[in-house]
């Protein structure tokens, strides 16, 4: 008579889990792609490389990219994950998210192997932003899930501004270069708005080490929610200054109480929740920056780059770094000692890039270059630590 023995459930599952779930791929082409375009940046920028013969400038190039290359491959992680434990419903995964990955991979790359040919880039990727749009809306509506829509709905939003970038980029629309990469960026901040909106209080409260209840006040969500749409208009089509600068001043003001309804002492301790804190201070920052726009001589780029080394670089980094762990089996109390050095040198990239030049403007190149440096070296830790993560399956053997 035969004994059954029962296996280890690690053990049967494959080696290999890059495409088991959709933050795993995504979460690791976006560190790989912040590396990449940082350092093909700062050669442009500061290191005098030649340029190559993109259609559009190399800042416009930099600008994109980072938008709808590393913002949206950030996006895709998370809603692909996040969509499937919010509707219990299943998400892409096999060779139908390694498609959706190499679609993001093809858009990256046309510009580079086709230079000049606009179709070869624009094409693939509107249908990435189209495929993720339908990846995550098809769950959301087969179970009925509408208070998700609102979220999801920032894909939408996401996919006409790059269509903006495009036909701007094609002569077909005089505006649309600004037009797309300025609503790109604050649709981008949204999104990350509306997840840390979602998740930071919960985290804080699970991971403080104490009992805590955060405040969190309706009122002040929907105002955030609408000022923060009459901001992006004023300040990207109707191109008010004084408008813009009352409605930055109105967000600051909201945000600055959302923060403080969400301070306990915990958060100093763990830093998987700084990281978050601070980030969102950072960007909150960029709103002050536009408040006082009209009374500095400080260039625009330093509030927009407030807005995306902060609100989108160390949540974003954040944020990956926290599911990365959790969705992989792992004790989020038994993370990597190199993660205090990532968000410490994300963090001096945002000293560098946003407040020395308010400091000390005649030493601008340098302090883009050491903004440049610490982004870089942060990411290639990340990718250090991650990719293993990403790449291999649960540590509890479940799917995923």
């Amino acid at each position: 008579m035969k004994t059954l023995t029962i296996q280890d459930p690690a053990r049967l599952a494959p080696r290999f889990a890059l495409f088991n779930l959709g933050f795993r791929p995504f979460f690791l082409l976006a560190g790989l792609y912040a590396l990449v375009t940082l350092l093909i940046w700062g050669g442009f920028f500061v290191y005098g490389w030649r340029q190559p013969s993109l259609p559009f400038s190399p800042m416009h190039w930099h600008a994109h990219e980072m938008i709808f290359g590393y913002g949206m491959a950030v996006a895709a992680g998370f809603l692909l994950t996040a969509v499937g434990n919010w509707t219990r419903m299943p998400m892409p995964k096999g060779f139908p998210l390694a498609g959706l990955a190499a679609l993001w991979l093809a858009a990256r790359m046309a510009c580079w192997l086709l230079p000049g040919q606009i179709l070869a880039m624009a094409l693939p990727d509107v249908l990435f932003d189209l495929w993720l749009i339908v990846a995550v809306f098809t769950p959301i509506l087969r179970a009925k899930q509408y208070p998700q829509i609102g979220i999801a709905s920032k894909l939408v939003l996401l996919m006409l501004a790059n269509l903006l970038f495009y036909l701007g980029v094609s002569g077909v629309l005089e505006q649309g270069i600004v037009w797309g990469l300025y609503s790109g960026l604050y649709v981008l901040l949204a999104l990350v708005f509306s997840m840390a909106r979602r998740v930071l209080p919960f985290f804080i409260e699970q991971g403080a080490g104490y009992p805590v209840k955060l405040k969190n006040r309706l009122w002040l969500d929907r105002a955030a929610l609408y000022v923060f749409v009459l901001f992006l208009i004023a300040d990207v089509f109707w191109r008010n200054v004084p408008a813009t600068a009352a409605l930055a001043g109105l967000l600051f003001i909201a945000h600055t109480l959302r923060l403080a309804g969400w301070h306990t002492r915990g958060i100093w301790k763990k830093p998987l929740l700084w990281v978050l804190y601070v980030g969102y201070i950072g960007a909150v920052f960029g709103f002050l920056l536009k408040a006082l726009a009209p009374f500095l001589s400080a260039p625009p780029s330093l509030a927009l780059h407030a807005f995306a080394l902060g609100g989108i670089g160390m949540i974003t980094a954040g944020m990956m770094s926290r599911i990365s762990l959790a969705h992989t089996g792992r004790d989020l109390r038994q993370y990597s000692k190199l993660l205090i050095p990532i968000f410490i040198s994300l963090f001096a990239a945002y000293l560098a890039r946003v407040l020395l030049p308010l400091i000390a403007p005649g030493h601008y190149l340098l302090w883009i270059g050491l903004a440049q440096a610490a982004w870089l070296f942060a990411f290639a830790m990340f990718i250090s630590v991650y990719a293993p993560i990403l790449v291999k399956p649960r540590t509890d053997g479940m799917p995923g």
